[in-house]
């Protein structure tokens, strides 16, 4: 990667709608091109997010390219994560999938067109040769910048039988120049660049060639990706010039960074896109804290998917890196949860439990009955929930099996003062006409009222005996829920 003493930016922003004029003339086409060397972690989603929404706002396309050149680090497991991270967060993509690695013969043309052009060269540069210019560097403390005595030599006088790399004749004078739509004009000396290696000595291409080879033919009008490939965005540029190639509009969006302002790490949440499924985020939620990490629309926070179709725009990304907060992130998919459908929550749920400790007991018990039970409950649990995960545990009272497990705090509420309580209320909670929260509240608050004592120290016995736990959702919601028979057995249970 080069100095960053060696970039200069000059802050005069870029006209994003002037220069989709003169340089694109229609609808957008981006890509979002992983390397499947990990799976899609939560920056990764980011710019996918970012791209898809630039695309599908504007009537345009967006490609999904996997970046698969690098076979000793290319993990199938990693593709299949990556596409299913995508389609869970609801970014679908145009087209069919295309493997950078296959298209490797194409990226080999392109470096013997640009050889036999004279924008590119045969190089024989030996390892000691690079390891002396590398020393000479850091005793010059600069960078290190390869200049190949093979670029002007005759390639005639090559050992023979050697191998050799192709590397691009890049110019030596004046400026490289990325006008980037988020970080404005950006000028790299050319005398600090060196001459970039294309084609490797065993015949696979790099990857800064295998890109602008790809991007170019899938006409790629707009590359949106992170800040780190700033410096490559120099690199490609010269390719693209050297092949006399229309460069497209390039976009460098800020890095994610932890509440502590260091480069995020998993302690952060730098997770796979799997782990926040997993975790109980649902991905409108998802989506919409992404989108305003790096980027807003005034003063608002939650956003609709048309929304933020409508609204975005790459001028509006700020070129600061982004602090990812899991608090707020919690707070919204608590938002979400609350304003969702129930149903779309109980497949949620379903989706869920297999990769949850004792989910696949509640899977076991999940039928018709209780999947009724679970609806009837929603309004009541999501309303406490910032997470599938927290929802489903307020639910697991539904799924108990008597007698129930107590925590610690149900224990101590269920002392003998709570066992006296539970033994009073029995008789009139057996009398009830109709098992309805309605009437079970009046006859519990009526109890409360001759007894001289405060609804909630009668409630939360009630609700200890009927749960195991001193949280839930409204006590009088869970006895309805639970019915008349489980109901009273339960407090019967723990009443003697």
């Amino acid at each position: 990667m080069l100095h960053r003493r060696l970039i200069s930016r000059i802050s005069t922003p870029i006209d994003n709608k002037m220069t989709e004029k003169t340089r694109n003339g229609g609808a957008p086409v981006v890509r979002f091109a992983p390397s499947p060397t990990g799976y899609l972690h939560i920056g990764g989603a980011r710019t996918a997010l970012f791209n898809w929404l630039y695309a599908k706002g504007r009537g345009g396309k967006i490609l999904l390219r996997i970046e698969d050149t690098d076979r000793e680090r290319n993990n199938p497991a990693a593709v299949a994560a990556i596409l299913d991270g995508l389609k869970w967060l609801q970014l679908d993509w145009d087209g069919d999938t295309v493997s950078q690695f296959a298209r490797a013969q194409r990226h080999r043309q392109v470096a013997e067109e640009l050889l036999a052009r004279g924008r590119a060269y045969k190089c024989w540069l030996t390892p000691a040769e690079l390891d002396k210019m590398r020393e000479e560097a850091q005793a010059e403390k600069r960078p290190l910048t390869i200049r190949s005595p093979w670029r002007d030599r005759d390639p005639s006088e090559a050992p023979a039988g050697v191998p050799y790399v192709i590397r691009l004749k890049a110019p030596r004078e004046g400026e490289t120049v990325v006008d980037d739509l988020v970080q404005g004009r950006v000028v790299f000396a050319n005398k600090e660049l060196d001459d970039l290696i294309i084609l490797r000595s065993d015949g696979n291409p790099t990857y800064n060639l295998a890109v602008v080879v790809d991007d170019h033919d899938m006409k790629i009008t707009h590359i949106i990706r992170g800040v780190d490939h700033l410096t490559n965005a120099a690199r490609q540029t010269q390719i693209y010039q050297a092949m006399g190639w229309q460069v497209p509009l390039f976009a460098h969006v800020p890095l994610i960074h932890g509440p502590d302002g260091a480069k995020l790490s998993k302690r952060h949440g730098a997770l796979g896109v799997e782990a926040y499924k997993e975790m109980g985020y649902l991905p409108a939620a998802l989506r919409n804290y992404l989108a305003r990490l790096g980027w807003s629309h005034g003063n608002d926070e939650i956003m609709s998917t048309s929304q933020m179709l409508d609204w975005f725009d790459l001028k509006d990304i700020n070129r600061a890196a982004a602090r990812f907060d899991f608090a707020k992130l919690e707070d919204l998919n608590g938002h979400y949860i609350r304003s969702a459908d129930d149903q779309e929550l109980l497949l949620r749920i379903e989706d869920l439990l297999p990769y949850l400790p004792g989910g696949a007991a509640i899977t076991e018990r999940l039928d018709a009955n209780m999947r009724a039970k679970l609806l009837i409950a929603m309004p009541g649990l999501k309303e406490r929930a910032k997470t599938l995960v927290e929802l489903i545990h307020g639910a697991e009272f539904l799924f108990a099996d008597r007698p129930l497990a107590l925590d610690e705090k149900a224990q101590k509420l269920l002392d003998v003062e709570g066992r006296q309580t539970l033994n009073k209320l029995l008789p009139r909670l057996e009398a009830a006409s109709r098992w309805s929260a309605t009437e079970l509240e009046a006859i519990v608050r009526s109890y409360a009222e001759a007894a001289g004592a405060k609804l909630g120290k009668v409630a939360q016995p009630l609700r200890a005996a009927l749960t195991g736990k001193s949280v839930s959702p409204p006590v009088f919601d869970v006895m309805a829920v639970l019915g008349r028979e489980e109901a009273l057995a339960r407090i019967r249970d723990q009443a003697t």
